[in-house]
């Protein structure tokens, strides 16, 4: 059997994970890497062991050597390439989030439905073995009906600079960057309820903090201290129309003893916690359990991760699987993170039809 043949747009950071993903699935020749940068497309391209080197992303779309791409650019262009490669014909990986505006996204999804293309979102927390594991137990009616739950991302000290501080590029701060993972996950475990309103809350207080010394953060790879043009932290409930509520809480800087994250729900049956590791809370003979799967990674292995999903967006390529994070649910997720933003802006709690 030939091979897939991948395309790689965009050689900054996250692409590492996304290139040494390919290289380890043996149904994948890594085929193609674009960036503006073209030494950095070239010495990634050295690094994995792909043939072709682009600038211009248009150049690898007409391509047609190239069966599937992974866009890992800027927010705000992820839209825009990922209806040129669905147009030409390329299945797409595209990261999160999937683009910055909920009018971009559903013009994403018509070009995507009118293609007949494949779309996967890269909602990695979704493809994490832990994760699969709790919906395995959620789908057993193990909890019941999830009725609340809670999503918490708090960085102390860790704006990365560069394109993800410039809100043009980014389309927002900790929000839209490291938000979206906590708050996905448990959307799409609570059954990915419709979006009845939210009130929302974004704060600018500190600046990306870069006189602070003796403690290291993570830097994106066009990292400017200069420039800040995002939020600093963001909280929101979030009201569903099945009754369910969601509670968020994120930051990419903020006066905290340390860094947090935590994930969890809570049912009539039962309650789980996914981050800062899975344990799953029963009641049985009237009595309160905590039980802790025995699994390989109770908390997100950021390597597995990747390779799951990586894995799982070759087999739906292949037409072997469907995918877990479809271009429908990437359009909800922008309505939920751009609503957010919208009542924070406003000052007010929004509705959605």
């Amino acid at each position: 059997m030939s091979k897939l043949k991948i395309g790689v747009i965009g050689a900054g950071s996250i692409s590492e994970a996304h290139l040494g993903a390919y290289v380890k699935n043996d149904k994948v020749e890594l085929y193609a890497i674009c960036d503006l940068n073209e030494q950095r497309a070239k010495d990634k391209a050295e690094k994995y062991g792909a043939k072709k080197v682009y600038v211009d992303y248009n150049d690898l779309m007409n391509d047609p050597e190239v069966d599937a791409v992974s866009i890992c650019t800027w927010n705000n262009t992820h839209a825009e390439i990922a209806t040129a490669a669905v147009n030409s014909g390329k299945h797409v990986l595209v990261e999160k989030p999937m683009t910055t505006s909920v009018e971009k996204a559903l013009k994403l999804e018509e070009a995507v439905k009118n293609s007949g293309k494949k779309l996967q979102v890269g909602f990695v927390r979704r493809y994490a073995s832990n994760t699969q594991v709790l919906k395995k137990f959620i789908d057993n009616d193990e909890l019941g009906e999830i009725y609340f739950t809670k999503a918490t991302c708090i960085r102390r000290l860790g704006n990365p600079g560069g394109w993800f501080s410039d809100v043009e590029r980014s389309g927002g701060g900790p929000l839209i960057d490291i938000g979206v993972h906590v708050i996905d996950v448990l959307w799409y475990l609570m059954g990915r309820p419709k979006v009845k309103s939210i009130s929302g809350n974004t704060y600018n207080k500190l600046g990306n903090r870069k006189n602070i010394k003796n403690l290291a953060f993570y830097q994106a790879a066009d990292y400017d201290p200069e420039k800040n043009t995002v939020e600093d932290m963001a909280n929101a409930l979030i009201r569903f129309e099945n009754g369910a509520s969601m509670l968020v809480d994120v930051s990419f800087t903020l006066h905290a003893k340390k860094d947090e994250i935590a994930v969890k729900l809570y049912g009539t049956k039962g309650g789980a916690e996914v981050e800062p590791e899975l344990a799953i809370i029963s009641e049985k003979h009237d009595t309160i359990l905590n039980m802790t799967p025995q699994v390989n990674s109770l908390t997100f292995d950021f390597i597995d991760g990747f390779q799951n999903e990586v894995d799982h967006f070759v087999d739906v390529c292949l037409g072997e699987k469907e995918t877990f994070s479809p271009v429908q649910d990437g359009v909800e997720m922008t309505k939920i993170l751009c609503g957010i933003y919208e009542s924070a802006q406003k000052g007010k709690e929004i509705y959605f039809d």
